[in-house]
C-alpha cells in the first residue's frame, strides 16, 4: 500500500498540535478520502517550552502513525521542516503543514488526486491571504525581486504547503545547504508542477511565532541563495559610478580652464561625495558580508539541526547528513 507523509513542524504550539494531527487522521480513517494509503505524520519541535512537547508524546503513544523529532533548542522553521522531511518514507511528501492549520489540510485529497494522474509537484498557492495590506504588499515586492534575479521561477504565493512525488523528494533532501531555502530548492529541481489556489486562513489559536525580522531574514535567504545578482548589481553601479566620476571630473575641469570662475568652489561637492561614496561602499560591504556568513556556515560544516530525542522513529533512519541524532 502506497503511503503518504506529513511534516508539520511546531514550536510553542501547544494549543494547536491536537487539532492538526485530528484533521489529518481523520482524512485516512477506513472511511475517509485517503483510506486507501498508510500515512505517517511526523512532527518537528523545536524545543517547546510549552505544553507541546508533552502532547505529541501522548500523540505518538497512541498512534503509531505519529512520529516526533525534539529538537535541543530552537533552529527555526526552515532547518526544522527541511530536517524532519529527511525522515519521510512515502511515495507522495507534504512537505509542510502548519500546525496552526492556516493551510488546509482537507486540500491533501485534492492533491493526492492530482499526484495520482502523474503531477510531480503540486503546490497550493494562497491566492486569499488573511492578513495585513503591509504584509502582502511585502510579499509581493519580494517575489518580484528574487524572480527578476534568478534563473528559475518561483511562484509568487506559494509557500512550502506542497505535495511533491519521491523523486522529487530525494532531489531536493540531496542538498546539503545549512540554511535551505525549501520552496526555492523544490522550484530549481524542475518536474511537472501544478498549482492550486486557496485561501490561507487567520490564524485562530495561539501567536504566530514569524516576525518582522523572521521574515526579512526568511527574504535575505531566498535572495543571496538562489542567485549572484545583488553582486553583479554592485559591479555594474560601481562602474557607472566611477564612469561617472571621471566624466564629471573632466567637465569641471573643462569649465575651469573655458569659463574662469563657473567651475564649483568644491567644498559642499567633496562633502556630498563623501557619504555618498561612503553609503555606497557600505552597500556593498554589507552585500560581500552576506555571501561570506552563508560560505562561511557551509565552510564549518556543524549540524544543520541537533536532535535531542526520536519518538516512533527507528534508531537505523537517519538523515543522509546535517543533523546530529538524538536517542
Amino acid at each position: 500500500m502506497a503511503r503518504i507523509s506529513i511534516v508539520s513542524p511546531c514550536f510553542n504550539e501547544e494549543d494547536n498540535v491536537e487539532a492538526c494531527h485530528a484533521a489529518v487522521a481523520e482524512l485516512f480513517q477506513p472511511n475517509g478520502p485517503l483510506a486507501r494509503y498508510e500515512h505517517e505524520h511526523i512532527f518537528s519541535d523545536n524545543a517547546s517550552q510549552d505544553g507541546t512537547v508533552e502532547i505529541l508524546r501522548r500523540l505518538a503513544a497512541t498512534d503509531a502513525n505519529v512520529k516526533v523529532i525534539l529538537n535541543s533548542r530552537n533552529f527555526g522553521p526552515f532547518r526544522s521542516n527541511f530536517n524532519a522531511l529527511r525522515y519521510a518514507t512515502g511515495d507522495a511528501i507534504l512537505v509542510f503543514l502548519p500546525v496552526d492549520l492556516q493551510d488546509p489540510p482537507e486540500m491533501i485529497p485534492e492533491m493526492v488526486r492530482h499526484w495520482e494522474s502523474g503531477i510531480e509537484v503540486i503546490a497550493g498557492e494562497r491566492a486569499n491571504r488573511q492578513e495585513t495590506w503591509a504584509l502582502r504588499t511585502c510579499r509581493g515586492i519580494f517575489y518580484r525581486v528574487v524572480n527578476t534575479l534568478s534563473e528559475f521561477d518561483i511562484p509568487e504565493n506559494v509557500g512550502e504547503f506542497q505535495l511533491i512525488d519521491r523523486k522529487v523528494w530525494e532531489v531536493v533532501v540531496s542538498h546539503d545547504d545549512q540554511y535551505p531555502y525549501i520552496r526555492g530548492i523544490i522550484a530549481s529541481a524542475g518536474f511537472r508542477r501544478l498549482i492550486l489556489p486557496y485561501t490561507w486562513r487567520a490564524r485562530e489559536r495561539g501567536i504566530s511565532k514569524n516576525n518582522a525580522l523572521r521574515l526579512i531574514d526568511q527574504a535575505m535567504n531566498g535572495i543571496f541563495s538562489f542567485t549572484n545578482a545583488p553582486m553583479r548589481f554592485s559591479s555594474f553601479l560601481g562602474f557607472g559610478i566611477a564612469l561617472l566620476s571621471v566624466i564629471y571630473a573632466i567637465v569641471t575641469v573643462l569649465l575651469g580652464l573655458i569659463i574662469p570662475g563657473v567651475a564649483p568652489r568644491g567644498t559642499l561637492t567633496i562633502i556630498v561625495a563623501l557619504f555618498f561614496f561612503s553609503g555606497v561602499q557600505l552597500l556593498f560591504i554589507g552585500l560581500l558580508g552576506e555571501y561570506i556568513t552563508a560560505i562561511h556556515a557551509q565552510v564549518r560544516r556543524g549540524p544543520m539541526v541537533v536532535e535531542r530525542e526520536r519518538i516512533n522513529i527507528d534508531t537505523a533512519q537517519r538523515p543522509s547528513s546535517g543533523s546530529s541524532p538524538g536517542s
